[in-house]
C-alpha cells in the first residue's frame, strides 16, 4: 500500500472561494482512445502528480481517469496549474491537452460533477460504473490529505445526488456500462458463445463487473482470469467459480482462447501483434485506456479487435428510455446543486454569523430584566437570538452585502428585547 507523509489539510481553515474551484478535463466527445490514452493515468502517476500538488499552489485535489475522460478537479489561482500539474506525469503534453480540453470554473464545475456522477455525461447515457469508479478516485486524494471541507460536502452531496437519479429514475436501465456492452457484442457476434474459451485479463473494478456479467448473462463459467497480482486472480476466480491462470501462462491462454477481454489499467499493450500473428481467429475486446493491445493486432486479418469507443456506439432498446428520463435526472441535479450552494453561501458567511450572535450575547447579558428569573431569562434570550440569527442568515443567502446585516441583527434584537 503506498503511503502518504503529507499532513492533514486543517478543515477549519479551509475557506477556498468558489471561483477557484476547477475542473480541466478530455473525454470521449473530442477524442478517440488513443489520444485519451496520452492522458490516462495510473496509481503510481497520481501518487506523483499529489507530491507535486503543493508546489504548484494546488492544496486540495482529485482526478478521475476512465476509459471515457480523465478530469483533474482542484483549487488554483487559475486552470492552468491544474493543467500543468496533470501533465507533468502524462505521456501527452498540456498544449495538446488544451486543444481538446474543456474547463470549468465555480459553480459550473460544481454542475459537471454532478452530470459526470449521473452517467449523464458518458458515452453510455446512464453509465452506472462511473460512481465507482468516482468513489475510488476520491478515496485515493483523501487517503493522501489532499481533500477539503469543500470538496468533502460536494462529494457526498454528488453520491446522494446520483444516488437519487438511480432510485427515481431509468436513466441506468438497460445497455449502461462498457463491461455490459462487451458482453453484449459478445452475444451478438459470436456463435455457440457458450461453449467458447474466454480470457479476461485484468481484475479490476470493469474486470470484475465484464466476468459477472458474461456469468449472468452469456451463463457461462468458460472464463479464465488473468492479473498482474495473482492472488486477486485466484480470489475473484474462487468467489466466481471460474478458472484464473498465472502471468507466464499468458501465451497458453491466448493460444486456447476464442474470446479475450483485457481490462488493466497497464500503461503499456499486455498483447503485442506479435503473440497473436500465428494463432487461430479471435475477438478481442479492449476495454482499456490506454489500449492494452496493440494498436496493429487488429491489422492481422484473424484478429477482431473492438475498443471502448466502438463498444459504446452500440444503441441497445432502452436507449429511447433513458433519453426520456433525462430531464427527471436534470431536475434531481438542480435542486441537490441549490442544496450546495446553499451550504456554501452560509459557510462563506459563517465568521459574519459568529461575530453576530456574539456581540447579541454580550447585548444580553447587559439586560436588567428583574421581572423573570436568570433562567427564564437566558431561555428567552436564547431563543431571540437564534430567531435573529435566522433571519440574518435568511437574508444573506441571496445577497453578498454582508456587513450591513451586522447593525440591522443588533436593532432587531435590541428593539424585540426592549433594551
Amino acid at each position: 500500500m503506498i503511503t502518504s507523509n503529507r499532513k492533514p489539510l486543517d478543515m477549519s481553515a479551509v475557506n477556498s472561494p468558489i471561483h477557484t474551484f476547477f475542473i480541466a478535463g478530455v473525454n470521449y466527445k473530442k477524442t478517440d482512445t488513443s489520444q485519451r490514452g496520452q492522458y490516462a493515468i495510473d496509481v503510481d502517476q497520481y501518487e506523483r502528480i499529489i507530491s507535486k500538488a503543493p508546489a504548484c499552489g494546488v492544496n486540495a485535489l482529485f482526478i478521475l481517469s476512465t476509459c471515457n475522460r480523465t478530469e483533474i478537479y482542484g483549487f488554483a489561482d487559475q486552470a492552468d496549474q491544474l493543467v500543468q500539474l496533470l501533465c507533468s506525469e502524462t505521456k501527452g503534453d498540456s498544449l495538446k491537452f488544451m486543444q481538446s480540453a474543456y474547463i470549468k470554473t465555480g459553480k459550473q464545475a460544481v454542475a459537471h460533477l454532478f452530470r459526470v456522477a449521473a452517467g449523464l455525461d458518458s458515452q453510455l447515457l446512464g453509465d452506472y460504473e462511473i460512481v465507482g469508479q468516482l468513489k475510488q478516485a476520491f478515496k485515493f486524494a483523501r487517503d493522501r490529505h489532499l481533500i477539503n471541507n469543500f470538496l468533502e460536502r460536494l462529494f457526498n452531496d454528488v453520491l446522494r445526488s446520483s444516488k437519487t437519479i438511480k432510485n427515481q429514475t431509468a436513466l441506468s436501465d438497460g445497455t449502461i456500462s462498457v463491461s455490459f456492452a462487451a458482453v453484449q457484442y459478445i452475444k451478438a457476434h459470436i456463435r455457440d458463445y457458450k461453449h467458447k474459451n474466454i480470457l479476461v485479463i485484468g481484475t479490476g473494478k470493469i474486470g470484475r463487473n465484464t466476468c459477472k456479467n458474461l456469468i449472468d448473462y452469456l451463463g457461462t463459467r468458460n472464463i479464465t482470469l488473468i492479473n498482474r497480482t495473482e492472488e486477486k486472480a485466484a480470489r475473484l476466480a474462487a468467489e466466481l467459480g471460474v478458472d484464473f491462470a498465472l502471468t507466464s501462462q499468458l501465451d497458453a491462454c491466448l493460444a486456447n482462447s476464442q474470446v479475450i477481454i483485457t481490462a488493466t489499467n497497464a500503461a503499456q499493450p499486455v498483447i503485442r501483434q506479435a503473440q497473436l500473428a500465428e494463432l487461430p481467429k479471435k475477438l478481442i475486446l479492449d476495454l482499456s485506456v490506454p489500449h492494452n493491445v496493440e494498436e496493429s493486432a487488429g491489422q492481422l486479418p484473424h484478429i477482431k479487435l473492438v475498443n471502448v469507443d466502438e463498444l459504446s456506439r452500440i444503441n441497445d432498446a432502452s436507449l429511447a428510455l433513458r433519453k426520456m428520463e433525462t430531464p427527471k435526472a436534470e431536475i434531481i441535479i438542480a435542486s441537490h446543486i441549490s442544496e450546495f450552494m446553499d451550504w456554501y453561501q452560509m459557510r462563506k458567511n459563517a465568521p459574519v454569523l459568529k461575530a453576530i450572535k456574539l456581540k447579541l450575547h454580550e447585548l444580553a447579558d447587559l439586560n436588567q430584566d428583574h421581572i423573570r428569573s436568570p433562567a427564564t431569562r437566558r431561555s428567552f434570550d436564547d431563543q431571540l437570538i437564534q430567531k435573529v440569527l435566522n433571519n440574518v442568515a435568511g437574508k444573506m443567502r441571496n445577497d453578498r452585502h454582508r456587513g450591513c446585516y451586522y447593525i440591522q441583527a443588533i436593532d432587531e434584537f435590541t428593539l424585540a428585547a426592549g433594551l
